[in-house]
């Protein structure tokens, strides 16, 4: 296999035991593979085409990994939301829809498809490009920094309660009229008692007087997002409970997630394991507002 769309689709059409599989668009990627939905295509030799694709994830019948790309992105849809329903969808993509075939997994992948050899990367006989492989947990980095802010988004409710409001200290005269108001300059440990998912210990003083110059930065950044578009998937907007969106921005060396009617989680690649939380103040509420209007949003 060298990568040619001929012999992707005839590994495709291998027996291929699918295990698992996620959406790769601009409003829903993994987030291990990029800031963006371009740099997340990029990182996997694919076109950042408008509709995304849906990647499947599987053994063949030697055990190695495989990562099947297809351009039937409502296919891994369905799949994906009858699996998060409990029930059975047996996911079996059509060659035609076959984009790319490459070897190993960008995700870790905690079952294994029964009857095969144990999940192994496949030798260079059969794929001489560099196995796809997922992020170290034992260092920190852009990966693992995105990584902790996906699980913000998903355990919110848990991190949140972590935060008294009355830890963050009251807005500044000049954080008012320009400066983010309302900046917790802390970190808060998470529920395992981290500062993110599988980073390092991140404890820290929760509402440091004095704001934070990195969350500052963040903020500044965030603000340029409105007036000059990043690109495409930086910036994403997705459900939350009542009227509230769950709002998601990367940039460079940082992430960010926040409730539109809550506060905001800042994750920065120069602070290892650290969770920044970032009070309302008088200026988060019209940044969140702005950023969630030019939102890639699911369809």
């Amino acid at each position: 296999m060298a990568g040619t769309d001929e012999e992707a689709v005839a590994a495709a059409d291998d027996a291929l035991y699918v295990l698992t599989a996620v959406l790769l668009t601009p409003a829903k990627f993994p987030s291990v593979l990029g800031d963006d939905y371009p740099e997340a295509c990029a990182a996997l030799g694919l076109a950042p085409l408008a509709d995304g694709y849906g990647l499947v994830l599987g053994q063949d019948g030697e055990g190695a990994r495989w990562t099947v790309a297809i351009d039937d992105v409502s296919l891994v849809a369905v799949a994906i939301a009858s699996w998060d329903c409990g029930m059975e969808y047996e996911l079996s993509p059509d060659e035609r829809t076959v984009v790319a075939a490459l070897p190993g997994w960008p995700l870790a992948v905690a079952v294994a498809a029964p009857g095969v050899p144990a999940p192994h990367d496949p030798g260079p006989e059969a794929d001489d490009r560099p196995p796809l492989a997922p992020p170290d947990t034992g260092v920190w980095g852009p990966a693992q920094r995105r990584l902790g802010a996906d699980e913000i988004a998903l355990q919110w409710a848990t991190w949140r309660e972590q935060v008294a409001d009355a830890g963050f200290p009251a807005p500044q005269p000049s954080e008012a009229s320009g400066s983010p108001g309302g900046v917790g300059g802390g970190a808060t440990d998470g529920p395992d008692g981290r500062g993110s998912a599988g980073g390092p210990d991140g404890h820290g003083e929760n509402g440091r007087q004095g704001g934070h110059s990195g969350i500052r930065r963040v903020l500044a950044e965030a603000r340029t997002y409105i007036d000059s578009p990043p690109p495409l998937g930086r910036v994403r907007s997705s459900f939350a409970p009542g009227d509230a969106r769950t709002l998601r921005a990367d940039g460079p060396g940082w992430s960010l997630v926040a409730r539109t009617d809550d506060i905001a989680f800042v994750l920065l690649d120069e602070e290892p394991g650290e969770v920044l939380p970032v009070g309302r103040g008088p200026e988060l509420p019209s940044l969140l507002e702005a950023l969630d209007k030019m939102a890639v949003r699911p369809n």
